[in-house]
């Protein structure tokens, strides 16, 4: 205590300093580790196992030589070092989780929109974020909002419909989803409902904690499929979105891109919109075995000609490809309010090319793909000719895609190719002049992909 007493006042005051400076710097040390394991929460156990060891153990974890007076006074020799130690321990952590889980960092929040029409591949390349472990993906909640709430097509009604689907999907991608509550029939009841539609292709929405122990005599309309769970708990759903460090929803409901603005100009989401188009002939042809009722027509005077075509059918074929084509030119102009948030893809692209076209569509997201992802590409773009169901996401790609050619009958193309010519055009479709041109293997429809369509 005398020797202290005599040593002059600047250094004690540094020895005071490099004190209260250690104390903040292992302060800090912890802080940040605590931080890390925050974020990586389901490895905790093993993670925590790091901040357990001792300052010595830490120091040579890290590389960091010790003397025998650094362990006796349990401080480091400088500030220099100390700072080294810091960095290096920091660095340590966070190569250790990213190795227990298996991913990259996932980065900031970001929230996709995939944006398609029926028949138009949209679950297939649905998929592709719904196999990313950090991404919350929903199939089709507005679906549920289409069938609730009525819209005659045209005028008001149109843009009223589009903004009822606007402000639900808003609230999904901010994780309220007790906002679908409203349009569910029956009603859930306590939050729990065993009607939310094709909850089984939603993979976050059928693993724990949200897979709740199945429950007797509840009968389940859309159910897991790897796995039994008892009615979906909207609370549990909502939270695991919450969880979830991105969300992506797919829909087919969502037409007219310019009542999405206030969306990406929200602060609260980062929203990508990916606009997914297809050959409106194959469109058609796959709508009239998928939807075989509501083409009757189509299918009679295309086999037999015995009914007429009906000028009001040719009419909506057109008006469906119209809005499409509206909307993706606004996209293209790129104004100010969607540039960088914007991206235009061919189904057809992305089935002769379905890896190369998910990286494109991860790099446009700002988002990592994942050997989870490439892995389900890789087993699910190479399915037996006869496992393609209408409905499936397993397909033989690069042999599906131009398959409607040779079983399209060609008036049938002549009538898409005059209603739909303007959108073909822009997505580069080309027109078939003749039945034998159609169903002419070595003659393509498709023209180059352009780079301007990737924002």
């Amino acid at each position: 205590m005398e020797i202290r007493r005599a040593l002059p006042q600047d250094i004690r005051e540094l020895l005071h300093f490099l004190k209260m400076r250690s104390k903040y710097a292992v302060l800090l040390v912890f802080v940040v580790s605590l931080v890390i394991i925050e974020k990586e929460n389901n490895f905790i156990s093993r993670v925590s196992d790091k901040l357990k060891q001792s300052p010595q153990a830490l120091a040579e974890a890290n590389g960091t030589e010790v003397s025998t007076a650094q362990a006796e006074n349990g401080s480091l020799a400088s500030l220099q070092e100390l700072d080294a130690a810091f960095s290096q321990l920091r660095s340590h952590l966070h190569n250790i989780t990213l190795q227990l889980a298996g991913d990259g960092d996932p980065g900031p929040r970001r929230h996709i929109l995939l944006m398609a029409t029926t028949r138009t591949g949209s679950s297939f390349v649905g998929e592709f974020f719904n196999q990313q472990g950090h991404i919350f993906y929903l199939f089709e909640p507005l679906w549920h909002v289409e069938k609730t709430v009525t819209f005659l097509p045209g005028g008001a009604s149109a843009v009223g419909s589009a903004l009822v689907y606007r402000d639900v999907l808003k609230q999904l991608l901010l994780c309220d989803l007790y906002i679908l509550e409203n349009f569910i029939s029956p009603a859930p009841e306590g939050h729990l409902t065993p009607f939310l539609f094709r909850r089984g292709s939603s993979r976050s929405l059928c693993e724990d904690p949200v897979c709740t122990p199945s429950a007797k005599k509840v009968f389940e309309k859309y159910y897991c499929k790897n796995r039994r769970c008892g009615p979906l708990n909207i609370t549990l759903a909502a939270e695991a979105c919450r969880c979830k460090q991105h969300v992506a929803l797919k829909t087919v409901r969502v037409r007219q891109l310019e009542f999405l603005q206030p969306l990406v100009e929200d602060p609260r989401l980062d929203l990508r919109i990916i606009q997914l188009v297809r050959d409106p002939r194959a469109v058609l042809a796959s709508r009239m075995v998928a939807f075989s009722g509501k083409y009757e027509t189509w299918k009679k005077w295309a086999s037999e000609g015995e009914a007429p075509l009906q000028e009001e059918e040719v009419q909506r074929l057109r008006g469906n490809c119209e809005s499409i084509r509206v909307s993706a030119e606004l996209g293209l102009r790129r104004p100010g309010w969607l540039r960088g948030r914007y991206m235009l893809v061919r189904y057809e692209d992305v089935a002769r090319a379905p890896l190369q076209k998910a990286e494109e569509m991860y790099r446009f997201a700002g988002l990592p793909l994942t050997p989870q992802v490439e892995e389900w590409i890789s087993k699910n773009t190479q399915a037996p000719r006869d496992g393609n169901g209408v409905y499936s996401t397993c397909k033989n790609s690069s042999e599906q895609f131009e398959k409607w050619r040779f079983s399209m009958p060609f008036k049938l193309a002549q009538v898409v190719q005059d209603a739909c010519a303007p959108a073909m055009q822009l997505f580069g479709y080309k027109l078939a002049s003749s039945p034998a041109e159609l169903a002419n293997r070595s003659f393509s429809l498709l023209e180059e992909a352009q780079p301007s369509w990737v924002t």
